[in-house]
């Protein structure tokens, strides 16, 4: 497989904390959700996909069976809201909500 994050998928991506992962997960969101507001499409769903790909990365990466389990939900979750119908009632502000305490962890942490 192709990553577009090469440098993390060789082996980088497993040594930053779950916090850094999901902080970074989050950037790319935060990307497609300012794309989607401008109505640029095709920049918000590659963005979309780089979150994806990171999020496989983070599945890959983990041990804990109850962050596995939220991982593959937050996957559906994304999936649904960019690609589907949104049976989830997911919004803007749901995704900066969940991300942002990830954010101020990995913040913390380079502190």
């Amino acid at each position: 497989m192709a990553y577009q994050h090469n440098n993390l998928a060789q082996g980088r991506w497993a040594e930053m904390t779950l916090s850094e992962q999901m902080a970074n997960i989050g950037s790319e969101i935060s990307r497609a959700l300012h794309w989607k507001r401008k109505e640029k499409e095709d920049y918000c769903l590659k963005a979309v996909v780089r979150a994806l790909e990171l999020i496989s990365l983070t599945i890959d990466s983990v041990s804990t069976k109850s962050h596995l389990r939220e991982l593959t939900r937050l996957r559906e979750v994304v999936i649904d809201y960019f690609y589907s119908e949104n049976e989830y009632g997911s919004s803007d502000a749901l995704f900066e909500k969940y991300f942002y305490p990830f954010n101020v962890a990995a913040r913390n942490k380079k502190n």
